[in-house]
């Protein structure tokens, strides 16, 4: 049954016994709090590393940061959003590097109870999902408003040659789609990032209810290939997020 506790704590939000004082507020903190927390601390603190200037030619986990940067500046960002996008890049680096340290910190095991009342997959919280797509509507619409002023931004919205009586019609449609497309980002990504510990769960709870060793056998080794498939899930889910994210911002910057 610990084993189903440990995916309980994943799957929801409790507290955690600390509190935090701001303005005379005290706010109880949460595991998925706590790991936001934790990922934040270590990418500041190991991405500057991996980013120091040693050898001309990079290596190690400076070679590996140095590819996924220029993968995302290069095939992800830049060919969706073009030159105007690239003012935005660290803030697209951030959201993946973000998604791919909560996702990868979330399959850490536990080694104790300490551990295992703080651990959790963040970003299988609605929360934090909303919060990464609330950032990329603001910046959705702070890039086209940059770039072509308040008013010409909405105007982009009707297209070129659109009979005057569709103009009702079509422009609360589009303004709709603004907001749609910011929250399918948000119910995509935690769909799929709780979506694999349900899945575990589900393959353990069978072998509490056939209480069999012809089930737990098959059962815990399905388990264990599902958390290896969710290390490729977290990659492709954190490169997903930055795609879409970069073919928005793109829209509101290149409207045609």
């Amino acid at each position: 049954m610990n084993f189903i506790e440990t995916l309980e704590h994943h799957l929801l939000d409790h507290p955690i016994g600390l509190t935090l004082t701001l303005g005379g507020h005290s706010m109880a903190v949460t595991n998925h709090e706590m790991m936001v927390m934790i990922a934040g601390i270590f990418m500041m603190i190991t991405l500057p590393l991996a980013a120091r200037s040693w050898p001309l030619v990079p290596t190690g986990p400076r070679n590996l940061l140095e590819t996924l940067v220029v993968f995302i500046r290069d095939e992800v960002v830049l060919p969706n959003t073009g030159e105007d996008g690239r003012p935005y890049v660290p803030y697209f680096l951030t959201v993946f590097f973000f998604i791919l340290t909560a996702g990868l910190l979330g399959l850490v095991p536990n080694f104790g109870k300490f551990t295992a009342n703080i651990s959790g997959t963040s970003t299988g919280n609605i929360s934090v999902t909303a919060t990464l797509a609330i950032f990329t509507f603001l910046l959705i619409n702070f890039a086209g408003i940059r770039k072509f002023g308040l008013i010409q931004y909405f105007k982009n919205f009707i297209p070129h040659g659109l009979p005057f009586w569709l103009i009702p019609l079509i422009f609360p449609l589009e303004i709709i789609g603004l907001f749609t497309r910011s929250f399918a980002l948000c119910i995509r990504l935690f769909a799929n990032m709780i979506a694999g510990h349900i899945v575990v769960l589900a393959l353990i709870f069978l072998i509490f209810i056939f209480n069999s060793l012809w089930v737990a056998i098959p059962s815990e080794i399905g388990a264990v290939g599902i958390l290896v498939l969710e290390v490729f899930v977290i990659f492709l889910q954190a490169y997903i997020f930055t795609l879409l994210s970069s073919v928005f911002v793109g829209g509101s910057l290149n409207p045609h």
